[in-house]
């Protein structure tokens, strides 16, 4: 089943980003956008994840026909119960402890703090903890953590291993592909990392304005 599709999208602020950009993504698979700092790959990754709206072309995100045509307060709950983002910036609650952190989220998307898949990313011994008391590598985890227990149908993730060592970003997009395979889900990602790229479906190339898929 289709979960995604995004058709002939372009974007420009004082000039133009990229223009031709399709891909679509089917339940269970997972879509790397690999390109250099500044190509514009989140900037396409806000488009679909419901962020941006792009100058031109269309999204049909699950059961959403041009999910821009949604007004604000759709787009607010289509957020909240269907679509996972995983941001550079943590934005976890400082203040707070990671079970609390958890909780908010899957409070609000009526869901469950999963502790074996805390245990799997090797967070379930933080719970306890402020999020200022932990590394930057667990608090990545964390957030990583946050939308899987969202159980969403469609995760977009820009960078999501960056503050981790190799081994471990390995492990984790393991977790993450496997999550996929296991609820009929999809992801999109954004990434320099070529190691990371390759564990998915599919990848597509931005570069020099121009979109295509490598993979």
């Amino acid at each position: 089943m289709q979960l995604l599709k995004a058709t002939d999208l372009s974007h420009s602020f004082e000039t133009l980003l990229y223009e031709g950009v399709d891909l679509t993504c089917n339940e269970g698979e997972s879509i790397a956008i690999l390109g250099v700092s500044g190509s514009g790959k989140s900037t396409i990754l806000n488009h679909l994840s419901t962020l941006l709206p792009p100058k031109k072309g269309e999204i049909d995100l699950l059961d959403k026909k041009n999910i821009y045509s949604l007004n604000p307060d759709e787009l607010l709950a289509f957020r909240r119960y269907d679509v996972g983002i995983i941001f550079q910036s943590h934005y976890l609650f400082r203040g707070f402890s990671t079970q609390e952190n958890l909780a908010i989220a899957s409070f609000l998307a009526s869901t469950q703090i999963d502790m074996e898949l805390l245990e799997k990313m090797e967070i379930a011994h933080t719970l306890r903890q402020n999020i200022g008391e932990l590394s930057g590598g667990q608090q990545q985890r964390v957030s990583i953590a946050r939308i899987l227990c969202k159980k969403p149908k469609m995760i977009f993730a820009d960078e999501p291993t960056g503050n981790l060592d190799k081994a471990t970003a390995l492990s984790v997009m393991k977790i993450i592909l496997e999550f996929l395979q296991n609820r009929g889900a999809g992801m999109v990602l954004a990434t320099h990392d070529e190691e990371i790229a390759k564990n998915c479906t599919k990848i597509y190339l931005l570069e020099n304005k121009i979109f295509k898929q490598i993979k």
